[in-house]
């Protein structure tokens, strides 16, 4: 199996191909300006030979004229060592330099290798405009044009070649650097276990780049310690929930079947046998509709609902308790909203049974309902003895009651109503807050408008 390589590794691989492409380009550049350089000299130089030597043999028109000027045309090419020249008339050569050299023959500048040397020829007409004139060939020696030109060729390779080898391990020692706080993510993330999520990622050296991730990072580990932290204190919860129950059954059992006793002996055990297994089966079941909550499985029916006529059918049932703990019901307002009945009335039986357990004698519940163009506010509220506001976030947490004195043994006091009661208002697409201050507490529900 091929080993993957690292993204260091690849950066570092990116950056010398990088490299290798920009200074091979430049080479490339740099070696065609270098030869057009080479070239124009070459043409300037041989267009001044061809003016000295036009000047020299001008009025030549035959061999005998110009043989009374081949002294004085040799004087001139000796001065020019690496030009050669061959003149030719009519078929005829009157000077020829270079006899093995075959030229080409056709007017301008070309380029000619012969015997490793190289050299640039020059076709032109001794008397420019003259059709029959004698032609002139000048041969100018560019061997050390050549040599330089190789030479550099030569060194623009070795240039891409260390350049390349001299990023890639730059490369991969800033791809190194710069990838330190990737490493230091993964051994936080490899450090997480259940027991140690209060580790965080140092946000303020962090490049700009990994802020955000860190940042995002961070606030996961956040969210799972808490999330650990509660299922810890969920769980704990509920042993302590079962625990009195099973206990109770387990001794009550035991004691009843420690001797013989009369027919209605046992049938009062299993009476109150009956009610603690009622009571864990009710908590059983609310634990089974909050997990249907938490994982998205609520789906309330749509239906028109008039909230008044369903908050005054509640209030009548609560009318008898209310009248026992001398609290007096108000209903105050009208409203419309779309949702499922069954869902919204046990939401607001759950704020009423727990208004009135917590309103003094004398006291008052209130049940309010606004609405407006962007939904329906209603709101449950009794007087009595505030709620500290260190405690307010905590209420709708599962099995947390804010009087510290644990109710064992009654279902209805067994810390989940008002946890269910946010999973009814969260499927309605709703929310749910509590506000206690100035001898009031209330519980507002905000609900969408209804369809």
């Amino acid at each position: 199996m091929i080993q993957r390589l690292s993204l260091a590794s690849r950066l570092a691989l990116l950056f010398a191909a990088c490299t290798a492409v920009v200074s091979l380009l430049a080479g490339v550049l740099f070696n065609q300006a270098s030869e057009a350089h080479f070239i124009e000299l070459d043409q300037q130089q041989l267009d001044s030979q061809l003016v000295a030597l036009r000047s020299t043999l001008q009025g030549v028109d035959s061999p005998q004229s110009f043989a009374q000027r081949a002294a004085q045309l040799r004087a001139e090419l000796n001065r020019q060592p690496d030009l050669t020249l061959r003149i030719s008339a009519g078929g005829e050569r009157w000077l020829d330099d270079a006899p093995t050299i075959t030229l080409p023959t056709a007017p301008g500048l070309h380029n000619l290798q012969n015997a490793g040397t190289d050299y640039r020829v020059y076709n032109a007409p001794l008397s420019a405009g003259q059709p029959d004139s004698p032609q002139l060939s000048l041969l100018l020696d560019i061997t050390h044009h050549q040599h330089f030109l190789q030479r550099m060729q030569h060194l623009i390779w070795l240039t891409v070649g260390l350049s390349a080898l001299a990023t890639a391990l730059l490369g991969a020692w800033a791809a190194r650097s710069g990838l330190r706080p990737l490493r230091r993510m993964g051994e936080v993330a490899a450090g997480v276990s259940a027991h140690s999520l209060t580790q965080r990622l140092p946000q303020q050296h962090m490049p700009v780049e990994l802020a955000e991730l860190a940042q995002a990072v961070n606030a996961m580990l956040g969210r799972l310690d808490d999330a650990f932290q509660r299922l810890s204190a969920f769980s704990s919860d509920i042993a302590h929930e079962l625990r009195t129950p099973l206990s109770n059954l387990l001794t009550q059992t035991q004691v009843i079947l420690t001797q013989p006793r009369a027919l209605e002996d046992y049938r009062e055990a299993l009476h109150s046998n009956l009610e603690e297994l009622q009571w864990m089966a009710q908590l059983v079941n609310d634990m089974l509709y909050l997990a249907k909550a938490d994982h998205g499985l609520l789906m309330p029916r749509r239906e028109p609902l008039a909230l008044a006529d369903e908050v005054e059918a509640l209030l009548e049932f609560f009318a008898l308790v209310a009248d026992d703990a001398q609290v007096t019901l108000v209903r105050k307002g009208i409203a419309h909203t779309g949702g499922d009945r069954g869902m919204l009335r046990r939401a607001l039986s759950n704020l009423l049974d727990n208004a009135l357990r917590f309103t003094p004698p004398g006291g008052e519940v209130r049940v309010r309902m606004t609405q407006s163009a962007e939904g329906v506010t209603l709101t449950v509220e009794n007087s009595g003895e505030g709620i500290p506001a260190r405690l307010l976030p905590r209420l709708f947490d599962r099995f947390y009651r804010a009087d510290p004195a644990r109710h064992e043994g009654s279902s209805e006091h067994a810390g989940l109503g008002l946890a269910i009661t946010q999973s009814i208002v969260r499927a309605h697409g709703g929310r749910i807050f509590c506000e206690s201050e100035a001898g009031w507490t209330r519980f507002v529900i905000e609900l969408p408008k209804g369809e």
